[in-house]
């Protein structure tokens, strides 16, 4: 149910059934709303009940539905099943994994993150190229079959025989050197890191409370806006552009690849450098990304402008996923994310949509 793989549906299901590339994008932008709702509620359960048992329910919602979708006849199923979908890929199977690294990495949080998003961002280049395949060769149908078949394979059982916290089995996350603060701590008033601080540990009220909880948010839905705008229908634009379908998805594929590549080099930059400038220097680099993937209409210009998107994107995600665990701690960091997320997920749908009834007024 990610974007970028939806992205090779858009061109067949539309010519199929006669739908706008608008209201075939506004199921997932309701799918985007229906996870607002839904994320803070997750991000408590997360926090009570433990990543995995999360994880595993979720997997087993996208993958029905992703069967599902394989037997579709109208605009009403598509919703019905696309939906519930996306709003679980969007809620609980973005804030688990990166909760459950959290609760386990502290001193090596940067580089466990961008491991987690280096085999995500692996899957999103792969997938569409999969799903691409198998239009090819069997049509859209069998694609959305085999994506849920594969989901429920991979992602219920091994979620909930392996995920655990640290604490549930004896241990703790691993504690930065002594002589060492935290990760973006406060500095004391002769502008020093203050040393052998405690970890953060804010509860979800005090978190609401502090000036950086708001920017973040804030900056997350500006942020995504973009990304959502430009990766769902970007696979349609080059294919208007007259580029093929399989080009266009290793163009889809190579956005996603790029963020892998832009997640290891963000965050070694974030163990020297604060991670409120790489932040900003990440967000720059998704606009230029968005002008030029505007700007381009051929396969090359297309990798370099999906190369340059997925470079930043890769930063945002994972600077973000770090710095709410730097700041705020562990033992509150489900609710607290749960309550940000549907901030960053109002940006995703809010683009898809902008993007898709833009496209059906102007023709580009």
């Amino acid at each position: 149910m990610a974007s970028a793989v939806l992205a090779v549906f858009v061109v067949p299901m539309t010519a199929e059934f006669g739908w706008s590339r608008g209201v075939f994008s506004g199921a997932l932008s309701l799918g985007g709303l229906l996870a607002v709702v839904i994320s803070p509620m997750i991000g408590r359960w997360i926090d009570r009940y433990g990543a995995g048992n999360i994880l595993a329910i979720a997997s087993a919602i996208v993958g029905v539905c992703g069967v599902g979708l394989s037997q579709v006849a109208n605009l009403g199923g598509y919703y019905g099943l696309f939906v519930p979908g996306r709003a679980c890929f969007a809620a609980p199977l973005e804030l688990a994994p990166s909760i459950a690294i959290s609760n386990w990495f502290i001193r090596r949080r940067p580089l466990a993150l961008a491991i987690l998003m280096a085999t995500q961002g692996t899957g999103l280049a792969a997938m569409p190229l999969i799903a691409q395949w198998v239009i090819g060769g069997w049509g859209w149908r069998a694609a959305w079959s085999s994506l849920g078949i594969y989901t429920l394979a991979i992602g219920v059982i091994p979620a909930l025989l392996l995920i655990r916290r640290p604490e549930d089995v004896g241990l703790a996350g691993d504690p930065m050197p002594r002589g060492f603060g935290p990760r973006n701590s406060p500095v004391s008033p002769s502008g020093r890191e203050v040393q052998d601080a405690p970890e953060p540990d804010f509860t979800t009220r005090q978190a609401l409370v502090t000036r950086s909880f708001w920017i973040l948010s804030i900056f997350s839905a500006a942020i995504f806006l973009v990304q959502g705008g430009v990766s769902v229908h970007q696979a349609a634009h080059f294919i208007d552009q007259g580029v093929s379908g399989s080009s266009a998805a290793l163009i889809v594929g190579a956005f996603a690849l790029s963020q892998v590549a832009g997640g290891l080099v963000w965050s070694t930059l974030s163990i020297r450098i604060p991670v409120r400038f790489l932040l900003a220097a990440s967000g720059m680099t998704v606009a230029l990304g968005g002008m030029v993937t505007g700007s381009s209409g051929t396969f090359v210009w297309g990798l370099c402008a999906a190369a340059i998107l997925g470079g930043g994107i890769g930063g945002i995600h994972l600077l973000l996923r770090l710095v709410w665990a730097d700041f705020y701690g562990r033992s509150s960091l489900g609710s607290i994310r749960g309550i940000t997320l549907p901030v960053q997920i109002a940006g995703q749908l809010t683009g898809p949509l902008i993007s898709g009834f833009m496209f059906d007024a102007t023709g580009s």
